[in-house]
């Protein structure tokens, strides 16, 4: 406990130091050239689903469903993406790296 006090206090010493020096902040810099239009229908549109079973967060970008994130009540979430763009899902695992095990023959007869 007697060790635990100066670890407090000299973690709390940087907090204490910056309230007497506090400046605001500069200002936000103008946009790199050519980003001056920024084309709100090219961000994603997110749409929330809850459910008693799961939460669906449904992913459109110009009104075209692309991806839907699927959480359960019960396990991990996954992900549904249309990857050509014609309707059809298919189960992604972007989350999760994938992992592939080298695999060599040791012995066979």
């Amino acid at each position: 406990m007697r060790r635990l006090i100066p670890l407090l206090l000299l973690a709390a010493l940087p907090v204490w130091a910056q309230k007497g020096d506090l400046q605001p902040l500069p200002a936000v810099p103008p946009p790199p050239p050519g980003m001056e239009a920024f084309d709100e229908a090219l961000e994603p549109q997110v749409t929330i689903v809850k459910r008693e079973t799961e939460t669906r967060e449904e992913y459109r970008i110009k009104g075209k469903l692309y991806m839907v994130k699927v959480t359960p009540a019960v396990g991990p979430a996954y992900y549904l993406v249309d990857n050509h763009g014609d309707g059809q899902f298919i189960q992604a695992d972007i989350a999760q790296p994938v992992v592939k095990p080298p695999m060599w023959i040791i012995h066979s007869w």
